[in-house]
Order: structure tokens, then C-alpha cells, then sequence
């Protein structure tokens, strides 16, 4: 796999249903603004509410889109290891170029178990497929660690990249020591690419990102300026970028009878209530994910102020491919009242 951004694409719904339509024009949009890859039914991709039919069906209709045009990875991974198994057969049947596996969630495997009785069935089953594992812990409850991704590595070639989403630079250091210089490491963290990019014993070769649904091109020329050596150019187009990616986690603090509560909105909610605000196919998050609060609108609704406010040439690609008034909807109260929950029935 070669330097780049790879967008997890958003899954667009219409009333709850996959927008077939919407996924397509989101394909077209991505490949005209130059993206390296697309990653289909990740955690971007609302994987844990898709129907497997849905899943296989998503697959092979972003392989068609991409064959040719950028490389395509499909998200195969599951707590199950019969089911990442059929999942890649399925992948590799539509053609993709590559599987993420994410370490197995809630049933709480060790790194040990997890590099023996899940990546390397998968891996040995599908010799000609890169498999790469995705370290989340955060939102799988467990993590394969790097010594095991290093033995996986020496043993299945096909084992060559990881998306890397701990937040722990030490660990990301230590997959590169044990892993080796041909090892490829991406940023699963659209605010960490530069760090993980410029980092010497990190070394990182791009990033797997949410942002990149909203300004895939954008992200690309951050990958490849840095690739380049022209990191001035690179943090001066970083900071712009900023509070875009802010958009994979949105926190307030909501006033109930009994206090204060801290509401997390968790990637994908904020990137498609902006992607609905701003026009672009998207829809609902599927339940239990819900909608926004008021004062999370507003924050999804400031960052994109921000961005039109001081760098509008970074939206100019959705104005013009989706030909919408993105200024014009942030303040439409017909596009954003159905986006939020009734304050007056929140608590």
C-alpha cells in the first residue's frame, strides 16, 4: 500500500434504509478529489448496524466504483472469527485490494489470542489479500499489541500495514521498532497524522480518516506535503483542517434534573449531521446512535463557520460537485431542526 488518505466512507441512509444512490455519488466525489483509497463498512461506515446482506451488498458496490480509479478496503472484521473469515471470502470475491480486521470487541480476546485464533486464519486463508489489523481499543475493549503484530508480520507477508487508532505514541514507536522500516502504519486519528508522519520512530504512511468524507483532497495534499518534506506547508494547511477534524468527537455538557451529564457524540454522528447540514448524501446515523443535542449542533455548526469564516476554499470541492450553498444551509432552521433532538424532551 502505497503513502496516502484512505476516507472510511459514511454509509448514507435514506429513512433507514442504505441510499445506494447517495454511496455512489460519495465514490465519484472522493475519486474526483483525488483520494489514495476508500474504506468501506469501517466503524465510519456504521458496520455494527449493518445487516450482513447490507454489508456484502455496501462491499461490491464501492469495489465497482473504485476498480480502476483508487484502492479500495473492505472492513471484514467481527468479534467472530467465522465471520471475518466468510466476510473476507465474500471481499475478495468483489475484488477489493485490501481487508481492515478490528481487534475482536467485547468478548475481550488476549493480543495473543487475537494474532492466533483471528488475524492469522484470515491471513492464511487469504495469502494474496493485505489484511490489516485496526487497533482501537477504545472502542473494542481489547488490542492486539506489537510483538504480535511483529510475529505476524515475519510469518504472513500479507500482514504489512496496521491502522493505528490508540492515541499512544509510545505504542505506535514500539510497532515500528518491532515491526521494521518496510512495515506500513497508518494514522487512524486525522489529528495525528502529522505527528505520526514526521515522527522518525514513527514513521507513519498516511492516515485512515473520517475527516476526508467532508475534504478528501484537502487530506490527500496533507499526506503527500508531508511525504515530500515540505512540512511548513504541511502544518500551515494542518491548522485549517483543524476544526474539521474535531468533528470524530463532539462532547457537551447537557443540564438534566439530577445535574449536570457529559454527552458524547461518537464518530459517525458529527461528521454526518455536518455532511446532511452541508448537503452531501448521508441521512441518520442508525439507532442506537441517534441525533444531536442543541449545543452539539451548535458546535458541528461553529466548525464549519470556522472553516467557510477562514479557508472556504476547502469546501468549495462539496459546493461545487454537490452544487449547494453550504453558507446558506448552516443557517436554513428547515435543514437543521430535524438534525437535533427537542431540548424540551431531552431530560
Amino acid at each position: 500500500m502505497k503513502n496516502g488518505c484512505y476516507t472510511a466512507l459514511v454509509t448514507p441512509f435514506r429513512n433507514d434504509l442504505v441510499d445506494y444512490d447517495g454511496l455512489e455519488k460519495l465514490c465519484q466525489f472522493q475519486i474526483e478529489n483525488g483520494i489514495t483509497g476508500i474504506l468501506a463498512v469501517g466503524t465510519t461506515g456504521e458496520s455494527p448496524t449493518l445487516a450482513w446482506d447490507e454489508h456484502n451488498s455496501l462491499i461490491e458496490t464501492i469495489a465497482k466504483q473504485t476498480k480502476g480509479k483508487c484502492f479500495c478496503i473492505a472492513g471484514t472484521g467481527s468479534n467472530n472469527t467465522n465471520e471475518a473469515l466468510s466476510a473476507t471470502r465474500h471481499a475478495s470475491e468483489a475484488g477489493v485490494d485490501a481487508v481492515l480486521l478490528v481487534d475482536p470487541y467485547y468478548n475481550g480476546p488476549s493480543s495473543l489470542e487475537i494474532r492466533k485464533e483471528y488475524i492469522t486464519p484470515v491471513a492464511k486463508t487469504f495469502p494474496n489479500m493485505v489484511v490489516i489489523p485496526y487497533i482501537i481499543p477504545g472502542r473494542s475493549g481489547t488490542q492486539m499489541l506489537p510483538e504480535d503484530i511483529a510475529i505476524l508480520s515475519k510469518e504472513y507477508p500479507n500482514v504489512s500495514a496496521v491502522k493505528e487508532a490508540t492515541g499512544n505514541i509510545e505504542n505506535m514507536r514500539r510497532t515500528r521498532k518491532v515491526c521494521g522500516p518496510d512495515f506500513t502504519i497508518f494514522s487512524g486519528d486525522d489529528a495525528l497524522v502529522v505527528d505520526m508522519m514526521t515522527d522518525p520512530e514513527i514513521s507513519a504512511s498516511g492516515v485512515i480518516s473520517v475527516a476526508s468524507n467532508i475534504v478528501p483532497g484537502p487530506i490527500t495534499q496533507l499526506v503527500n506535503l508531508i511525504s515530500e518534506g515540505k512540512i511548513e506547508e504541511a502544518q500551515t494547511l494542518h491548522s485549517a483542517l483543524k476544526p474539521l477534524f474535531k468533528l470524530t468527537s463532539v462532547v457537551t455538557m447537557e443540564e438534566t434534573p439530577f445535574g449536570p451529564v457529559k454527552c458524547l457524540a461518537r464518530n459517525p454522528l458529527a461528521i454526518k449531521t455536518a455532511m446532511e447540514i452541508m448537503g452531501m448524501p448521508s441521512g441518520n446515523c442508525r439507532k442506537p446512535l441517534g441525533r444531536m443535542t442543541p449545543k452539539g449542533l451548535a458546535v458541528v455548526i461553529g466548525y464549519l463557520k470556522e472553516v467557510m469564516d477562514n479557508h472556504p476554499e476547502l469546501l468549495a470541492p462539496v459546493e461545487s460537485f454537490f452544487n449547494v450553498d453550504i453558507r446558506a444551509r448552516i443557517e436554513d432552521e428547515a435543514i437543521l431542526k430535524p438534525l437535533v433532538y427537542d431540548e424540551a424532551d431531552l431530560y
